[in-house]
């Protein structure tokens, strides 16, 4: 089974420029925990809801002026349409992320691959495994 098969394709992304607290209201929009940021049409990063509580609230940043730039994950590691899904989930297992942009051929941002994604579209036990290796166990 192919990424294309599993992720989901209405994809959204900010601009590397655009205030924490835009990047909040879309998220609370959307019902969603992660957004993909760009600059001059490349991904460059992404930004979390946990990046926005440690890298903004628990900082006391002013969210109006502090930008998703400033906060996001850098070292985006993502995916292709045409990947195979285990594959894509080992290399979540490997980064321990559970989120993946998913890029086309020409590196363009066309959907996003999620843990939920993975627990609807493949073998259960693949999820279970997947959630396991992704869930930091904090003593």
């Amino acid at each position: 089974m192919k990424v294309s098969e599993v992720m989901h394709a209405q994809a959204v992304w900010v601009e590397a420029d655009t205030p924490v607290r835009d990047v909040a209201l879309r998220m609370a929009e959307m019902d969603i925990g992660a957004i993909p940021v760009g600059r001059k049409d490349r991904l460059v990063g992404m930004i979390t809801d946990r990046d926005l509580a440690l890298r903004v609230l628990a900082e006391k940043r002013d969210p109006q002026t502090t930008r998703a730039d400033e906060v996001m994950s850098h070292g985006v590691i993502w995916c292709r349409t045409g990947e195979d899904v285990e594959d894509a989930i080992h290399l979540m297992d490997q980064k321990k992320v559970r989120r993946l942009p998913v890029l086309d051929d020409r590196k363009r941002l066309v959907g996003m691959l999620s843990l939920g994604d993975v627990a609807h579209g493949t073998r259960l036990h693949l999820a279970g495994e997947l959630a396991r290796a992704v869930a930091g166990h904090h003593p």
